[in-house]
């Protein structure tokens, strides 16, 4: 098995599409196409992890958070960050990142830590949009009878459409190969240099069609669209591609949800605090209220609180908070900073989860270096 393997497991779950612009998601040193011995689950690629990997004999570092966010103009050793780099590539070690991809996936992080704290009912607290597109082809009839019922059926029109469906499209939240076909009139004419399927060269047609829509992801247009003209039975696909303004509940920043029944917000921050391993939590002013309702932001999620607030959140649980913004809560909502190493420590198990799942043989070791640089006295 190839890293290459590993990597497409991962990004099947959560596309690199998916990830801030700022971001830098993906394989960072080493190549795809070394062979996987082992990997090493982290949240952050130190020097102390490079060494763990390299004494347990793991080839591939999975971690949350890239070592390189910008490029380096020197590689001295001058820095941490440059040692790591020096490390992986003496020692031919891969490192791979799924960062904000796997954050506004709909079952990545903030997923994770709601399923930790047994958050029920959970939506994304901030779907994106312009993630989805539609592709608009019309396909010719093979049975010329445009009255037929079963003509939505037609084999021409299933062809194309597995074709589509196969290749990533149809895909709406919980359901898939999902169209639309209306059937109608196409007309044509083909010129001298053309080798119609149907009719003749010069001769002006009428072809009973069906106009298929079929949503999919911006990120596998190539695929689809390469996919749906092969299966095509033209020589000339008619086909649209459109932008749609839709937000997706799949993809997003965040995640809002309720616990099974109400507690009192200091109750809630003793689960919290226990679930999550915190040496502390920062909290604004606890409201004198029962609390039922919780958003959820893993590592810096200070950019959400407004969403938070809109949905009606009694708490929001993230991470960074500095201290003018904490003034924002302003009596409407609890906001508790947990720490970002907390809120994100159990990315660990999703990586084993997405991988194990495919390739239960291949050895997977979370691993033992604490990489939280902030310490509690």
């Amino acid at each position: 098995m190839l890293i290459r393997d590993v990597i497409a497991e991962i990004e099947r779950f959560a596309p690199l599409a998916y990830q801030e612009d700022y971001d830098n998601a993906g394989l960072i040193t080493g190549s795809a196409n070394w062979e996987a011995k082992a990997a090493l689950l982290c949240l952050d690629t130190t020097e102390a992890v490079i060494d763990e990997a390299i004494e347990k004999n793991c080839n591939l570092v999975i971690a949350h958070h890239p070592i390189l966010f910008s490029g380096l103009k020197k590689i001295t050793g001058k820095t941490y960050v440059e040692r790591v780099i020096i490390k992986a590539i003496k020692n031919d070690i891969a490192i791979y990142a799924a960062h904000t991809n796997l954050d506004n996936v709909r079952y990545g992080v903030n997923h994770k830590i709601a399923k930790k704290l047994g958050l029920i009912n959970c939506q994304t607290l901030a779907p994106k949009s312009k993630m989805l597109r539609k592709l608009i082809v019309y396909v010719p009839l093979k049975e010329d009878n445009i009255d037929d019922p079963d003509s939505y059926r037609d084999e021409h029109v299933e062809h194309v459409k597995q074709a589509i469906f196969n290749a990533g499209g149809g895909a709406i939240g919980n359901y898939d190969q999902c169209s639309f076909t209306v059937v109608g009139t196409g007309t044509f004419r083909g010129n001298d240099n053309a080798n119609p399927t149907i009719g003749d060269k010069n001769e002006y047609e009428f072809q009973p069609e069906a106009k298929v829509e079929i949503i999919y992801p911006h990120q596998l247009e190539r695929t689809i669209v390469n996919a749906m003209i092969k299966a095509h039975p033209y020589e000339e696909v008619a086909y649209s591609l459109f932008e749609m303004q839709n937000a997706t509940t799949q993809i997003g920043s965040g995640l809002i949800g309720e616990l099974k029944e109400e507690t009192s917000y200091g109750s809630f921050l003793t689960h919290v605090k226990t679930t999550m391993k915190c040496g502390v939590i920062k909290h604004t002013k606890l409201l004198d209220r029962p609390m039922k309702t919780v958003a959820i932001c893993g590592g810096s999620g200070s950019f959400l609180l407004n969403n938070a607030i809109a949905a009606k959140a009694d708490i929001f649980i993230t991470a960074d908070y500095t201290y003018h913004k904490f003034f924002d809560a302003d009596g409407k909502i609890v906001i508790a900073d947990i720490g970002h190493y907390e809120s994100e420590q159990y990315t660990n198990e999703i990586f084993s989860e997405i991988l194990s799942k495919k390739m239960p043989n291949f050895a997977l070791l979370f691993t033992e270096t604490n990489t939280n640089p902030i310490k509690y006295f």
